[in-house]
């Protein structure tokens, strides 16, 4: 395997498994964005939006944030 195909090959699985654990996160935290920060555009801060809302949200939501912090 070439070089350049080696380090296509890693960026698509670093992108895959970043874009899973986003997908997982706003799946856990639909609800708690829709309530608290409806009015924050994708890239415009939501996570941290939803981190100042800490105290409010689910206990799902909790989790998803805090495995986006381990990765």
């Amino acid at each position: 395997m070439s070089k350049l195909s080696f380090a296509a090959t890693a960026f698509v699985v670093a992108f895959s498994a970043a874009t899973a654990q986003s997908a997982e996160t706003r799946g856990a935290c639909k609800a708690d964005y829709d309530k608290f920060c409806a009015g924050i555009a994708p890239g415009g801060g939501i996570v941290a939006c939803l981190n100042a809302k800490r105290d409010q949200l689910s206990a799902t939501c909790k989790t998803a944030l805090d495995s986006r912090k381990k990765k």
